[in-house]
């Protein structure tokens, strides 16, 4: 009897011992970052559609729309891959919501809340599991293009700076979709609400045509839409162009983003289990 009274007491002396040592929450949050990066490399089909995806968008826009807006796809594509890399990084981001509601579902969190660990660790360390994604998504994309006619035409440093831009949207994105997984009960529905969320975010932007052949009511979205901004970025630091103002207002959206829904993110986690 007193083994069964005295065992509740004993996890939660070591889960708040545990949380008082000094960083732990990041070395619990990396080590759990670890475990999804190389469940991820042991199953390296769930990097195909960060594999195909860059790809396929890139051949299918390039030589579709390359010759009617710019009359040649080398051309066209010097402004479409960087607004391509951040477009990519954004749906990539998705899986970290669907993997995340696939791993509720299993249990796997449960037993997570049973370890002497922070309870945000493990969202924590989704996110940063995925990174692998981006990174493929760039990776892919840059090379694939670079075959078709792309050219950096600054340095690799500001390019460099341009995709980490892009990456850390994407990172930012994921909270949101974080908290999808957290609040709705099937991964299927995770992603179908999540592609309704990323539609309007990607598309709706100056990727594909110049702004000032839009409607007005698009153009003022376009002013709001982070998407834009941090393609606009993108293509300043590996084209050239406008740099200080896009940049910022990245940094602003991928930092109010976290801000806000990260801890909504963990709020719902917490319900959830």
């Amino acid at each position: 009897m007193t083994a069964v009274l005295t065992e509740p007491s004993t996890t939660v002396d070591a889960i708040a011992s545990a949380a008082k040592r000094p960083f732990a929450l990041a070395r619990h949050s990396l080590a759990l970052a670890w475990r999804n990066l190389v469940k991820t490399m042991r199953n390296p089909e769930q990097l195909l559609d960060v594999t195909l995806q860059p790809i396929i968008f890139t051949a299918m826009f390039g030589f579709l729309l390359g010759g009617a807006l710019a009359g040649d796809t080398a051309a066209y594509l010097q402004t479409l891959v960087p607004a391509l890399a951040v477009m990519l990084t954004l749906f990539a981001s998705i899986q970290s919501g669907v993997n995340f509601s696939s791993d509720l579902k299993t249990g796997l969190f449960d037993r997570f809340r049973s370890m002497p660990i922070g309870r945000s660790a493990p969202l924590i360390g989704a996110v940063l599991g995925d990174g692998i994604r981006y990174v493929v998504t760039i990776v892919v994309l840059i090379g694939f293009s670079s075959i078709l006619g792309f050219r950096i035409e600054t340095d690799p440093l500001s390019a460099l700076a341009g995709c980490l831009l892009a990456i850390g949207l994407g990172f930012a994105l994921s909270w949101v979709f974080l908290l999808l997984g957290a609040v709705m009960k099937e991964p299927g529905s995770v992603q179908g609400v999540a592609f309704i969320v990323i539609f309007p975010l990607t598309f709706g932007t100056n990727m594909l045509t110049p702004v000032d052949t839009m409607p007005g009511w698009l153009q003022a979205w376009m002013n709001v839409n982070p998407a834009v901004h941090a393609m606009d970025a993108a293509r300043g630091l590996m084209i050239g162009g406008p740099v200080a103002g896009p940049v910022t207002a990245t940094l602003l959206w991928t930092a109010g983003i976290i801000a806000v829904f990260a801890p909504l993110a963990v709020r719902a986690y917490r319900r959830r289990t």
